[in-house]
């Protein structure tokens, strides 16, 4: 059985993040990384992964240095949905395969369970289902009381959801070519190929099984489910501490702490796990770091920098900030006083808007989302949910309360004045209160 990653697509609700999504770092290693692992775990070892124009280098940097797989490589020319992707790979896909969007993070339960399905061999293909609570911007899926698909529904409005069971992409198919041969003879002018052809192969009489998945399982569809994927990192992994990290006797580190090589704790600071720090960073005098917040590697939490609960990219550089349930992208640096707010005044959940629509985010503490280069000037204030283009530049002292493009400046525009000083101080009023004080 082949294991397909479907890699191609680009993330359009993730601004101002730019990255993609399965090459974001975790735990210091990419999270590509991490499924093809989790994907071994199950006992899959060859892998067919499909990626774009723009990162198929860095996927096959990543797939080398994994020992014990075979990665075939095909090349999406164009993010066409997944129909296109697997006809850009048609060439390695025979015979039983899994079809998977790397981007959802779930344990390697999700895998054993279709597979156990599979091996059963009572349908002609299998799909994850998952009951969500709310609505969720995705697939829904119609069965019978076979739990057999009757009808995928994709991305129906709100309100309008034929089910409470969504779709996970962790489909296997047990004829790989008669699906191609499905997808070639859709015709539909949405984004839904794939789907659609699964609707045809039922309606033609093809069994299609939907297994109950109720393990852990977040999507990263907006840049806030970064946080949940951390968690979940954080609390699956050991704590370790490498022997080339240097801890000051006077700092505290307590609980499920991770540090890479060469990082450097200073006096008096503090880190509470879970928490990450990657290699080469510095911890400075008097900082706190805590709840689940996760580090990268090169980077500098300055004296007197608070982080709570917050995703910090490589190469970072703070000084007497304060980062709260941020996200920060890397090559980013805050100047002295610089507050990245995460609380509103009505202790309301935040809502940040992805192209027309406000999305409620299900935080009620959600601070300030960043892209990498950006630069912020001293006493800054960035309140809940503003969102910073890549390559942006906030002035010192501004109170940023909307949204920043990407390559933008922003600069408060203070006005004062400068006259000749005629005011005389009364020198014995300072000598009485130090006689006061001294009594």
């Amino acid at each position: 059985m082949k294991a397909v990653f479907l890699c191609g697509g680009r993330g359009k609700r993730m601004f101002p993040i730019t990255e993609d999504k399965f090459l974001l770092d975790f735990l210091g290693k990419p999270l590509l990384e991490h499924q093809i692992k989790v994907a071994c775990e199950a006992g899959l070892s060859h892998f067919v992964i499909i990626g774009n124009p723009e990162n198929i280098a860095r996927i096959e940097q990543i797939t080398q240095k994994i020992p014990g797989i075979k990665a075939d490589l095909a090349l999406q020319k164009e993010s066409s949905g997944i129909a296109d992707a697997l006809k850009s790979a048609e060439p390695f896909l025979h015979g039983q395969l899994l079809v998977i969007n790397p981007n959802d993070v779930f344990s390697s339960s999700a895998y054993t369970k279709i597979i156990a399905e599979a091996e059963q061999a009572t349908a002609n293909s299998y799909i994850l289902g998952y009951q969500v609570q709310k609505y969720f911007p995705g697939g829904y899926l119609q069965v019978n009381s076979q739990n057999e698909l009757l009808h995928i529904v994709e991305k129906p409005n709100l309100g309008e959801e034929p089910s409470n069971l969504v779709n996970i992409l962790i489909h296997c198919h047990n004829n790989s070519e008669e699906l191609l041969r499905y997808i070639e003879t859709v015709q539909t002018t949405r984004d839904d190929v794939y789907e659609c052809a699964l609707d045809n192969m039922v309606k033609a009489g093809h069994k299609i099984k939907v297994v109950p998945y109720d393990d852990f399982w977040v999507p990263i569809k907006y840049p806030w489910h970064i946080f949940k994927v951390t968690e979940y990192f954080l609390d699956n992994a050991q704590p370790y501490i490498a022997s080339s990290a240097r801890i000051s006797e006077k700092a505290i580190v307590e609980g499920k702490v991770i540090l890479g090589d060469n990082v450097r704790v200073l006096e008096n600071a503090v880190i509470r796990g879970p928490v990450y720090i990657g290699a080469n960073s510095i911890i400075g005098n008097n900082a706190l770091i805590r709840d689940y917040s996760h580090i990268g590697s090169n980077s500098v939490i300055g004296y007197s920098t608070e982080v709570k609960h917050s995703y910090i990219g490589d190469n970072c550089w703070f000084h007497s900030n304060y980062i709260g349930d941020s996200i920060v992208d890397e090559n980013c640096s805050l100047g002295a006083g610089t507050v990245l707010a995460n609380f509103r005044l009505d202790e309301g959940d935040i809502q940040i808007k992805v192209g027309d629509s406000m999305v409620d985010t299900g935080y009620d503490k959600l601070g300030v989302i960043m892209g990498r280069g950006c630069r912020i000037g001293v006493n800054a204030s960035l309140m809940p949910g503003v969102r910073v283009g890549p390559d942006s530049f906030v002035g010192p002292q501004v109170c940023l309360r909307q949204d920043l493009g990407a390559n933008k400046l922003v600069l408060l525009e203070s006005r004062y004045r400068v006259e000749d000083n005629k005011t005389s101080l009364d020198e014995g009023k300072r000598q009485e209160l130090l006689r006061r004080l001294k009594d």
